[in-house]
Parts: structure tokens; C-alpha cells; sequence
């Protein structure tokens, strides 16, 4: 029997504040443990909350670019669960389809060429809580700096959209890419301030009902989401084809191991006896508010990537390289801006600048070299001045310091060699240095041209221009 997976998202990102939802303590992440506190995200007696109004504005902007409908009065309410890392006892969140900020939205996103639209449920804005660690079996601390802080939900509509985890990794993508581009959230998931809870289930296909669904806890990284969930849909077909039940609960995910694990029995909506908090009057959400916030929205990841098809000729996978992270397409952006021809820019952003970030986990923010750079370097190699193994050496050392380009091939001497009879006498001397590869070269084996072309590269230390190389190689050869 063939099984099809349903997959709902649950995606919580901590927002971009300097305080926290009803407080004054800072957000700040790695900062000593319990040292960002206060009465009131400690939850002490007697101590009244007052909202973030960045943090509410950070929302309702979310809400709209993922094409949400707003809600004109906006209200918390208290879910009350108790867990060692939530001082209260209860969390102060949204409720219900009414109150929540944002409802009925939808995200496109672009899974093997195939663009479609994921329904959203509903963006609502809640507090966090703290984080535990475990260390020995029975010995767990706990550190309260991250509860209080703002943080957002955004949960996809039932029945879900998503039928692969391909497809539930795009979505996070997209949507972790509309987050940074709002600069509403940094979504850095190995920090844990973007998580995703995928809810999973299989059914039979063609089955009118949906199977029983499982929550999948924090995962931290794409890695983390596709594996977690092909892990969890061949673990309930299995237990569907040899009979059994799939129960409803919340599961850990153990990414070394590669397996989940059951934490406990998924709660249900009643559990959490959920009532408007007591403490936080409505929040009105006019007109005039709304529609200065949606000015302040800017050209979102998708609308970036089809600008830069149909403007500067660029393929899918190259617009969808770039527009990613909104700071490699401002980079993108500025080299054009300077002159570089897109494809050009493209192609070292996306392989030599990519490579080089990845390597020394280099932002590309924090990136010595910049737009400036790129650009030099590029001038440099396309009128000539430096041959391309020149040019590749030269990236490297700018990516370590800085320099700019043209400075570096000034002071040591590194233009490119067009010169006749420089390049003539070179080719003289390899051909005599080279007795046998030039025999085979005259008995009919061209290939080995290639051979003598890398050796006069070698003898000019790599600034002889390759093509005007090859040239005069052939005519002295023949």
C-alpha cells in the first residue's frame, strides 16, 4: 500500500528587539546564564506586563508580507501548562482564530520548478521560555535569560500543503528568507532563534481522513527538518503495515543518532485552559498604523528572484543562490550597482565568495571583501591586466586582508604578459626543455599542447595571457 505524508509547520522565531516582550531585560544571546532577568520575566508575585510595541509591529509586518488578513483588535491570553522553564506557570500568548494578529495568509514557494502557494493558519505573538540543559541522567539546570523574550508563531492551515520533507525544508527556507529580508527576526537556527516543530502524519492514499499526527520538537537546522521527517514517515508506515497505531504525541529528535524519540502524549487545546490575560488590555490595530507599517515592507525573496530573471538574464538556480539571504542580495546588488555585469557577479558570489565564507564561517557581512573589491578584481581580469589564475590567487589573498586588487598587483608586480617577445622567448624555452612531449606534439597528439601551455604558465608564474600562450606556442611548434 502506498502512504502519503501530510505535513503541517509549526516555525518560531524570536524576534529582532532590544528588550523582551514585557519587559525591559535585554535579548541579547550569550550572555552569562540567568543574568538577563528581572521580577517580571521571572514571573514573581504581584509584577504587571506591558507590551513590546516593536515586537507587535514586527508581527502585524510578517503578517502582511505572508498575505494575512489582520486582525483590528489584537488580544493575549494565558496558556496555562507548567514546565520548569516557564517561570509562571503559564505563558502569555494569542488565542483562538479571532485574536491572533495575522490569519488566513499563504506563502508561495518553488519546489522542482513548481510554484504553489502553502496556506498559513495564523502568525500570533507570544513570550518564550527559558532553556533547559541536561547533563547527567537526573541533573538538569536551567538558564531564564531567553524566557520573556518576543517570539513569534506562524503555523501552517489544516489540512496541510506539504506532502515531502523537500518540500517542508523549501518552505522554511522561504520563509526564514521573508523573515531576514523584514528584519524581524536574524534566523539564526543554530543559535535557536528560528525553530521549526514539524506535525507529521501518513494515510493511505486516496484516503479521505488524515493519519494521526506527531510533533517533532526544535529542530535547529534544515538538516535537522528533511531527515527528521523521512525519518518519522518510514517510522509510522511501518507501524501502519504491521498493524498498529500511531500515537499522538511530541517527539524529541536525536541528530546524532539520526532517530526520534517519544518526550510525552501530545496535549490537547482544552489542557491548556486558555482565558484573555487579565493584565494586558486589547490592542487596537488602526487604519493609519497598518498601512504605515505596510509601507515599510520591502521587495520580498521571490519577487527579488523573478527581477533578477527577467532583468539580468539569470537562471533559477542563480537567482535562488542570491536572494536566499537578503545580505547576499544587497552584495549582488552593489557589484552590479558598480558596474559588474550580473552573470559575471553571479558566478563569483555564488562559487570563489561562497566557497571562501563557508570555509572560515565567514558571514559575508563581516567579509573583507566587499563589492569594491569584486569589482576591481573583475576590471582587472577582463581588460586583460591578469590572467585568471592570477585573478583566483588574488581572491584569496584579498579575502585574508582586505587590500584592494589593483594595489596588490602593482606593488608585487603581477600584470598579465602580452608581450610578444616575452612570450615568445618562454615558449623557445619550454619547447627545448621539453624534447619529448614536443615530438609527440609533432607526430599528431595535439593534446599535449595543454601540457606546454602549463608549463609557460609555470616559467611567467602564471601572468602569461593563456590564449596568447597557445598561440605562439602552435607557431613555434609548427
Amino acid at each position: 500500500m502506498r502512504y502519503i505524508p501530510s505535513i503541517g509547520m509549526e516555525v518560531h522565531a524570536q524576534l529582532l528587539t532590544e528588550s523582551k516582550m514585557f519587559c525591559a531585560c535585554p535579548t541579547r544571546f550569550g550572555d552569562l546564564p540567568n543574568t538577563n532577568v528581572c521580577p517580571i520575566c521571572l514571573g514573581m508575585p504581584g509584577v504587571l506586563p506591558v507590551p513590546n510595541k516593536r515586537a507587535v509591529e514586527h508581527v502585524i509586518r510578517t503578517a502582511l508580507a505572508l498575505n494575512c488578513q489582520i486582525a483590528p483588535v489584537a488580544m493575549f491570553y494565558r496558556k496555562n501548562y507548567f514546565y520548569p522553564d516557564l517561570p509562571k506557570g503559564y505563558q502569555i500568548s494569542q488565542y483562538g482564530e479571532v485574536h491572533p494578529i495575522g490569519t488566513r495568509g499563504h506563502l508561495e514557494i518553488e519546489v522542482e520548478g513548481e510554484r504553489f502557494p502553502v496556506r498559513i493558519r495564523r502568525v500570533h505573538l507570544e513570550e518564550d521560555t527559558g532553556k533547559l540543559f541536561h547533563y547527567l541522567p537526573g541533573e538538569s539546570e536551567v538558564d531564564f535569560n531567553r524566557a520573556g523574550a518576543p517570539l513569534m508563531e506562524i503555523v501552517t492551515d489544516f489540512p496541510p500543503d506539504l506532502h515531502s520533507a523537500e518540500a517542508a525544508k523549501e518552505y522554511l527556507v522561504q520563509l526564514r528568507a521573508v523573515l531576514t529580508y523584514l528584519g524581524v527576526c536574524d534566523g539564526k537556527m543554530e543559535e535557536g532563534s528560528l525553530r521549526c516543530e514539524p506535525n507529521i502524519s501518513v494515510a493511505p492514499a486516496g484516503s479521505a481522513q488524515l493519519g494521526v499526527k506527531t510533533e517533532l520538537k526544535n529542530l535547529n537546522s534544515f538538516r535537522s527538518v528533511v531527515r527528521g521527517i523521512e525519518f518519522e514517515v518510514e517510522r509510522q508506515i511501518k507501524i501502519l503495515q504491521e498493524g498498529g497505531q500511531v500515537v499522538q504525541e511530541t517527539r524529541g529528535w536525536s541528530e546524532e543518532g539520526a532517530y526520534s524519540f517519544p518526550m510525552r502524549t501530545k496535549e490537547y487545546e482544552q489542557d491548556y485552559r486558555y482565558f484573555p490575560e487579565p493584565d494586558i488590555v486589547p490592542i487596537q490595530i488602526t487604519d493609519e498604523w497598518l498601512e504605515a507599517l505596510r509601507a515599510t515592507i520591502p521587495e520580498l525573496p521571490l519577487q527579488k528572484a523573478d527581477r533578477y530573471r527577467n532583468e539580468y538574464g539569470l537562471g533559477a538556480t542563480e537567482t535562488r543562490l542570491l536572494t536566499a539571504d537578503i545580505h547576499t542580495a544587497t552584495y549582488f546588488e552593489q557589484c552590479v550597482a558598480l558596474g559588474v555585469e550580473p552573470k559575471t557577479a553571479c558566478n563569483w558570489i555564488t562559487v570563489e565568495l561562497q566557497a571562501h565564507l563557508n570555509e572560515t564561517n565567514t558571514d559575508i557581512r563581516d567579509s573583507k571583501l566587499q563589492p569594491a573589491h569584486l569589482a576591481d578584481l573583475i576590471e582587472l581580469l577582463q581588460k586583460g591586466v591578469i590572467s585568471g589564475r592570477i585573478a583566483k590567487e588574488l581572491f584569496d589573498e584579498v579575502f585574508q586582508s582586505g587590500e584592494m586588487p589593483s594595489k596588490i598587483v602593482q606593488a608585487r608586480g603581477l600584470v598579465q604578459i602580452s608581450d610578444e617577445d616575452a612570450l615568445r622567448a618562454a615558449a623557445r624555452k619550454v619547447i627545448a626543455e621539453n624534447p619529448e612531449v614536443v615530438e609527440k606534439y609533432r607526430a599528431g597528439k595535439t593534446s599535449v599542447l595543454g601540457f606546454l601551455v602549463g608549463q609557460m604558465m609555470r616559467e611567467t608564474q602564471g601572468r602569461a595571457n593563456p590564449q596568447r600562450a597557445g598561440e605562439i606556442l602552435r607557431e613555434e611548434l609548427d
